[in-house]
């Protein structure tokens, strides 16, 4: 309940803000322990959805139609959040009219222990950190937020639509991308996004995440959903052109790195090629 308690500290006032937890289909005991922490903290506007649907995508659209607010946030269940996160992003969308999107500030934080052999870049599709500094501003170009720390204007949906659900992490399969497939339409539509230093998101990454089996399946997914995100929007050949130079600047990387932060390079890199080049085929374990 680590996300669920750093929500209940939020510094805002409670009714400037709700919380929708959306069971995705879980077979465990997540609602009986969401419920009784609902009650454990009346005071809280927090609200438990179930969704039959199994798929990230699919939870996320239930939470949107779900909400209430004119500002949708998204957070995940394997992270916590500063007490000025909701406030922070209040403000921003108060002092920004111009601003349809934004996202924050992300730390990875290891329980265990960050591996020797984890390079700032075998890191991003681990842990996707971000820092773009202390000063709010518009979002970095070709960067967009981390999918467990955003925030967008309702009209957004309403204009260039949900979550895509042909993306997103279903069950054990980890296909990513809708995220970037939203921005993405977000930015042919020309709307704004923005960073937001105070809003600070500790991403945990437990053990079981940093094995080298569960680092092959992430990028081999993280190419496969690559794929599908070039099909949809009409783009192969340049998906494979700038795999191709990917390679270059891997190769380059990999030699001015230790021998085990160079392996994790190659073997990130190979992974990503292999999902691009599978024809959206999960891979044989």
């Amino acid at each position: 309940m680590t996300t669920l308690c750093s929500v209940a500290r939020q510094s805002a006032e409670a009714q400037l803000w709700e919380c929708i937890v959306v069971d995705n289909h879980s077979t465990d005991d997540t609602r009986q322990r969401v419920e009784a922490f609902i009650e454990a903290h009346a005071g809280l506007n927090i609200r438990y959805l179930y969704e039959p649907q199994q798929g990230l995508s699919y939870a996320r659209n239930a939470g949107i139609r779900a909400s209430q607010g004119d500002i949708v946030a998204f957070i995940d269940d394997d992270e916590r959040i500063v007490e000025e996160f909701v406030e922070a992003y209040i403000a921003l969308f108060d002092t920004h009219p111009d601003a349809m999107s934004a996202g924050g500030k992300i730390i990875a934080e290891y329980p265990t222990g960050r591996p020797r052999w984890m390079s700032r870049y075998a890191e991003q599709p681990i842990a996707n950190p971000m820092d773009f500094g202390e000063d709010v501003r518009r979002f970095p170009e070709r960067r967009i937020p981390g999918g467990g720390n955003m925030a967008m204007r309702r009209v957004v949906f309403d204009t260039v639509g949900m979550f895509s659900t042909s993306l997103g992490r279903t069950g054990g399969r980890l296909i990513g991308g809708e995220e970037s497939d939203l921005f993405e339409r977000m930015a042919h539509a020309e709307m704004r996004c923005y960073y937001v230093p105070r809003a600070v998101m500790y991403h945990i990454i437990p053990a079981e995440k940093l094995t080298r089996d569960y680092f092959e399946s992430l990028c081999y997914n993280t190419g496969v959903s690559q794929l599908i995100r070039a099909q949809m929007h009409h783009r192969r050949p340049a998906l494979y052109l700038g795999e191709a130079m990917k390679w270059v600047a891997t190769l380059a990387l990999s030699v001015v790195h230790r021998p085990a932060q160079s392996r994790y390079l190659l073997l990130m890199r190979a992974n990503i090629t292999k999902g691009i080049l599978s024809g959206g085929k999960m891979p044989q374990r």
